[in-house]
């Protein structure tokens, strides 16, 4: 009974060498796919953080010039009567607020901008380990 417990199985040592890959083409590709969608997905990101910040600039631009017109037209407009410094006085009080709206905005683009930095992080850990596993597995096989 001690014979047959030791006995030795019929594959050869040349066989044992090079065994089979356990994932051929199926999961290996899965992988491949997970990355190359992590690739697009922190290229999206970025795209994202670009627009949002062009978004942004284009918005406090635009609140410039609103600022400017204004004030040009305070200046050009002499008011010297007592209802028509209230006009002047109005329309100083839509200047703040255009400042107002203009240091908002930056604030939330910077938070925008600090939320998908910190996703675009995330995704390029993941996208590294990913890349470093399949590079891993190609380097085991070729072996």
């Amino acid at each position: 009974m001690l014979k047959d417990d030791i006995s030795v199985s019929e594959k050869t040592l040349l066989s044992m060498e090079y065994p089979e890959k356990p994932f051929e083409d199926d999961s290996f590709q899965m992988g491949k796919e997970k990355v190359e969608s992590l690739r697009e997905l922190v290229v999206e990101i970025e795209e994202l953080i670009k627009n949002r910040e062009s978004l942004s600039k284009s918005i406090c631009n635009e609140g410039e010039k609103m600022k400017t017109d204004l004030s040009n037209f305070i200046n050009e407009n002499k008011f010297q009567d007592p209802q028509n410094s209230k006009e002047r006085s109005e329309l100083r009080k839509k200047q703040i607020e255009i400042s107002e709206l203009q240091l908002k905005e930056r604030v939330e683009c910077w938070k925008d901008i600090a939320l998908l930095k910190r996703e675009l992080r995330e995704h390029v850990k993941d996208l590294k380990d990913r890349e470093d596993r399949v590079n891993s597995l190609n380097k085991l096989w070729e072996n």
